[in-house]
């Protein structure tokens, strides 16, 4: 009795251990698959509105230079074309995240995407929060109205002074609003084409924007125009863009800076025609 026993008992504990063994094994093929599953290293994660057309914008339609964001969405413009050139530079696998404008920058410091190329400019409180790229493009600032509006023949912001006047939230474009004595300045907007939106149906006078976006809305909007100032007509602010990245990643900030100084001022204005041409229309963009 007391020999059977012991072999119950040695059968036991070999069963025990065999189970045991058998768990850590599960557990260790399940962590490594997981880490697999999470691995982001071939794969470079790009956030951006994908709604400010010719920058980014939402399409259904697929091309050449479009990147997929649902299952049936895809983001097009030409931070998608620019972000492709640096994924490929940096030899991985583009993904384009969209996120609203005021989420970007807390995505990127929670490290949920890797880069911001969003038609971003660089200013001292953005870097209190993150770090930049050289720009990228350079642009101008302009103001957008009705073609059949009393501004229409405006040379100077001065000229604006009791218009009601729009810009998006949290941006220069908003900012410099209050250069222009006595304007009336609107709520800002959530969105560029919220925007346009609001000058077309006459809600606004003029919106303040940036030129390649003022002119992706006259192509898309044909009652619409741009006014451009000359110099020390218009609003001073910077208008360069640039691609913001995390501050503890000057390794990837050094990467890109290289990657666009590779790319020539001829080839980036080139992409920029060639996402105003390619941008959807107003009908396209309202769907």
């Amino acid at each position: 009795m007391k020999k059977r026993l012991t072999v119950l008992l040695a059968l036991t504990f070999v069963l025990v251990g065999t189970l045991a063994l058998a768990g850590c094994s599960s557990s260790s093929s399940d962590i490594s698959d997981t880490s697999s599953e999470n691995n982001s290293d071939d794969v470079l994660i790009v956030g951006m509105e994908c709604d400010y057309a010719p920058y980014n914008w939402t399409t259904t339609t697929e091309n050449d230079y479009t990147v997929p964001i649902s299952d049936a969405d895809f983001a097009d413009g030409y931070d998608v074309a620019l972000a492709q050139k640096i994924a490929d530079g940096l030899g991985q696998e583009l993904e384009v995240k969209p996120i609203s404008w005021e989420g970007l920058i807390p995505a990127l410091q929670n490290k949920e995407i890797d880069l911001i190329i969003a038609g971003m400019t660089d200013t001292e409180e953005r870097r209190e929060a993150v770090s930049f790229t050289e720009p990228y493009y350079e642009s101008e600032m302009v103001v957008v109205v009705a073609k059949d509006s009393a501004y229409a023949n405006a040379t100077d912001i001065q000229e604006f002074s009791g218009a009601q006047v729009i810009g998006q939230a949290n941006t220069i474009y908003d900012e410099v609003i209050d250069q222009i004595d006595g304007v009336e300045h609107m709520a800002a907007q959530t969105s560029f084409s919220r925007m346009i939106l609001s000058v077309s149906s006459g809600e606004a006078d003029a919106l303040v924007g940036e030129l390649p976006a003022a002119k992706g809305a006259i192509a898309a909007n044909s009652d619409l125009m741009i006014i451009r100032f000359e110099d020390g007509h218009g609003f001073e602010a910077d208008t360069s863009v640039s691609i913001a990245v995390n501050k503890d990643n000057s390794d990837l900030e050094e990467q890109v800076n290289d990657i666009l100084e590779g790319i020539s001022t001829e080839d980036r204005e080139a992409m920029m025609e060639a996402a105003i041409e390619r941008q959807p229309s107003s009908e396209e963009a309202t769907e």
